[in-house]
């Protein structure tokens, strides 16, 4: 059998080609809630919120298959592999919210729900910018680890980023310090789990 220790190109090309349609979907993003009165404009969101909602749902279909530390070259930490997995699927239920709250504004629009500071319309436009605001920080919280796995030089880096790849474990003393430190964190944290489950 063998062990797969970097991610596939099909899904490094989908992980790299998915962050261009997030960005697009942010810098084309709708500013004020009139500017759905323009009917093209409006059926332009729509396609797209449907065309997004597809891919992401895509996917977590595909990505799901493969580990979470995909190229580790060491044993992760029970405690920050379901940190990952945490943030991963955070990151998949804003992906996924974002363009079904957007679908909700567009059909309250159309039904003549056009006032912002309506019930429906103001949940809808509240749980829509929550989601923003929640994808920006999940994923600077994503590249900041990857960021930091890198410096590390744990080998996730390698199995999904084509560029800065490394070949071992950091030899800096301040890196694996910190390392060291991060992992008497998880260990409490563990602890702290384990003796609640008791």
């Amino acid at each position: 059998m063998v062990v797969q220790n970097s991610h596939t190109l099909l899904a490094r090309s989908i992980h790299w080609s998915f962050i261009l349609l997030y960005v697009y979907g942010i810098f084309k993003q709708v500013n004020e809630l009139d500017e759905l009165e323009d009917t093209n404009l409006l059926l332009f969101e729509i396609v797209f919120a449907t065309i997004f909602l597809v891919i992401v749902i895509l996917r977590y279909s595909y990505m799901r298959r493969f580990k979470t530390f995909l190229g580790a070259r060491e044993p992760v930490h029970i405690v920050h592999y379901y940190f990952a997995r945490t943030v991963h699927r955070a990151m998949y239920a804003c992906f996924i919210l974002l363009p079904l709250t957007g679908l909700i504004i567009a059909a309250l629009y159309t039904n003549g729900y056009q006032n912002e500071d309506g019930l429906l319309m103001s949940a809808a436009l509240g749980i829509h910018e929550f989601m923003a605001t929640a994808s920006y920080v999940l994923i600077a919280t994503h590249i900041g680890a990857a960021i930091y796995s890198r410096i590390k030089g744990e080998g996730v880096w390698s199995s999904m980023v084509p560029i800065l790849k490394e070949d071992k474990p950091s030899e800096n003393e301040i890196v694996k310090k910190i390392a060291s430190i991060e992992e008497q964190v998880y260990d409490k944290i563990g602890s702290l789990f384990s003796r609640k489950n008791e």
